[in-house]
């Protein structure tokens, strides 16, 4: 009970009058360092030796000397002085290369498939000092929980419409092709809009059960639906399935671009005319104001800059 009664009669103020005291070892010069009148200062001084228990600062010929109490105190007044300004200073202001906080981004890999890594590789070279979690955006995972819970600093995905509740930045478009093996018909005769539909598709899980993903959504509203035989939780994966088999995987051409340099695979158009794919970085309004969390979306936007140019 004692220590809760002491230390409510401290404040910030009287640590910072009792750190420039001892360290000016002087009333009147400790009173022009702080902008406070001579007066106030050693009312605050009379403070600090009762609560103290201890002079703190007496008399040695014509100068002033600290007791060994008060030499004690000169080194944790000033850390919690330093604690005390970084804890605003943080808020306002995040120097990366002398951060230590880590980011969490939550992402699907039906993004280009370079663009964690090369994410990745950018924070660890501007931000040496900052852990980097890279979690899976999936059918099972409630990313609005995640990033209002403080448990994720943003999500990068595609969305018909994200969210309105969250911030958003779209960070490019692209255009929709079809990915499919160099034995599939269509890239010997082309397809038209009838037997693009009746090809077998692949498409990835649904978010949640009956939820259509945003290819299917936008046929939906042409009067269309395509002929979905497989589907798989791991949008990384499609590529390699499509080659070994005659499936179609609908995507953005990005993505496309990266999977035709190794496997054999062709790019085709899609017969459908549907809009451009927008991705998006989503953040809370937790985070909005953040300092830390404004220079993370600032580097997702340059990545996806640079890619979206290679």
């Amino acid at each position: 009970m004692r220590e809760q009664t002491l230390f409510d009669k401290i404040d910030l103020h009287l640590i910072r009058v009792l750190h420039t005291v001892l360290v000016e070892r002087n009333v009147s010069r400790a009173a022009v360092r702080l902008g406070m009148s001579q007066p106030a200062v050693s009312t605050a001084l009379r403070r600090l030796r009762e609560l103290a228990g201890d002079p703190l600062l007496v008399r040695s010929g014509a100068a002033m000397q600290p007791t060994d109490a008060a030499l004690h105190m000169i080194e944790p007044a000033a850390a919690i002085l330093r604690a005390a300004e970084g804890l605003f200073s943080q808020a306002r202001s995040f120097d990366p290369v002398q951060a230590s906080r880590t980011f969490r981004i939550a992402a699907s890999d039906y993004l280009d498939p370079l663009f964690l890594p090369q994410l990745v590789a950018y924070l660890k070279a501007h931000a040496p000092g900052c852990p980097v979690e890279v979690m899976a955006l999936s059918h099972e995972v409630h990313y609005q929980a995640q990033l209002a819970q403080g448990e994720v600093d943003v999500v990068i995905g595609n969305w018909p419409a994200p969210p309105m509740e969250l911030h958003q930045s779209p960070l490019f478009d692209d255009e929709v092709v079809c990915l499919v093996s160099n034995r599939h018909p269509a890239v010997r005769r082309g397809w038209d809009e009838s037997a693009w539909l009746e090809a077998e598709h692949i498409a990835p899980m649904p978010t949640y059960p009956g939820a259509r993903g945003v290819i299917d959504l936008q046929l939906e509203q042409l009067g269309l639906q395509r002929n979905i035989t497989a589907r798989c939780a791991h949008f990384s994966l499609m590529p390699d399935i499509v080659a070994g088999s005659l499936l179609v995987l609908t995507t953005g051409r990005q993505f496309c671009e990266r999977f035709v340099q190794r496997l054999p695979l062709q790019i085709l158009p899609c017969p459908v005319p549907l809009p451009r794919l927008t991705y998006y970085q989503l953040w809370h309004a937790r985070t909005h104001h953040s300092a830390a969390a404004i220079w993370l979306r600032e580097a997702v936007k340059d990545v996806a800059l640079m890619l979206s140019k290679q």
